[in-house]
């Protein structure tokens, strides 16, 4: 039973960083119809400047609550950058071509990102250890069931980023924006919102949350490198989808799913389909419900 336990929570703290990286899939999705293939890029980027800057706070690196902090607001903020110069160069000259074409430049930005960070003078081909920010302790051990401060603070962290991105969306004139244009950006456009204003700031909103989401993968399994960020983004894809593509509920629940799917599989079964696991949910969620759980099918006319 301990052990079942002990899963559980891993599942749950791998799933809130899922969750993160997902939201940012739908949010785009849901006012582009765009998917956004290099959001997983963004993550990669995250955890790389990561890497770069906790040096800067002192050698060798002192672990700390507030070193970790600085590191996670820097490489928000670079990432928040970098986000904004994906929609102003790549997304918006192409926004009223075909999808196919905005779909190929999305690949097109990830894979340059992926091989400009491989590049020698940036980081390179070779897996990094990622500095220790916060030494991990066990914080509740009983019977078999241990959690850790770590554990403690992805869960801390990713919910109340949840919360505030709630809190964004539901209650404030941007949010409200946000929802509009979702709905219609001519419409919006009529109405006076500043549509390339509020496409902008969901991708930066987006690309926050992908940097936290890199800082924590990064703190939990400290090893950084340029490809990292394909994988989680294909595993985040998978969890929005599940969710139900556009939709901040279902990436989140997407994304706790994905996570126990994952760790479930690792304990019960065998490591080696710990990756096989997310393509097997998307090929059942697409054959069954393509909408997501909780998506909804729309209409469209022609």
């Amino acid at each position: 039973m301990a052990e079942f336990f002990q899963h559980l929570i891993n599942g749950i703290s791998l799933g809130s960083i899922y969750a993160l990286i997902a939201i940012g899939y739908s949010m785009v999705y849901g006012i582009l119809q765009l998917i956004n293939f290099a959001h997983g890029e963004v993550v990669m980027l995250g955890a790389v400047t990561g890497f770069f800057v906790a040096p800067l706070f002192g050698r060798p690196v002192h672990p700390s609550l507030g070193l970790f902090l600085s590191v996670l607001l820097i490489s928000m903020v670079v990432c928040s950058i970098v986000g904004l110069l994906i929609e102003r160069i790549a997304y918006r000259p192409l926004r009223k071509s075909p999808r196919i074409n905005c779909l190929i430049t999305a690949i097109g930005v990830s894979l340059f990102i992926q091989y400009f960070t491989q590049l020698d003078f940036i980081f390179g081909a070779i897996p990094q250890s990622y500095p220790e920010l916060i030494e991990r302790q066990i914080v509740f051990s009983i019977g078999g069931l241990e959690i850790s401060n770590l554990q403690i603070l992805v869960l801390g962290l990713s919910f109340s980023l949840m919360g505030i991105l709630e809190f964004i969306v539901f209650r404030t004139k941007m949010g409200k924006a946000m929802r509009a244009v979702s709905e219609s950006p001519e419409i919006a456009s009529l109405l006076g919102i500043p549509v390339n204003r509020v496409i902008a700031f969901t991708f930066v909103l987006g690309s926050c949350l992908a940097a936290a989401a890199g800082t924590l993968v990064a703190t939990m399994y400290p090893k950084v490198d340029a490809l990292m960020g394909a994988l989680l983004g294909l595993k985040a894809f998978v969890a929005a989808v599940l969710g139900g593509i556009g939709s901040i509920s279902g990436a989140v629940l997407g994304g706790l799913l994905m996570g126990l799917a994952e760790e479930y599989t690792v304990g019960y079964l065998s490591s080696s389909f710990r990756d096989a696991i997310a393509f097997t949910i998307l090929i059942l969620i697409l054959l069954v419900r393509p909408s997501g759980l909780l998506g909804t099918s729309r209409i469209e006319k022609v």
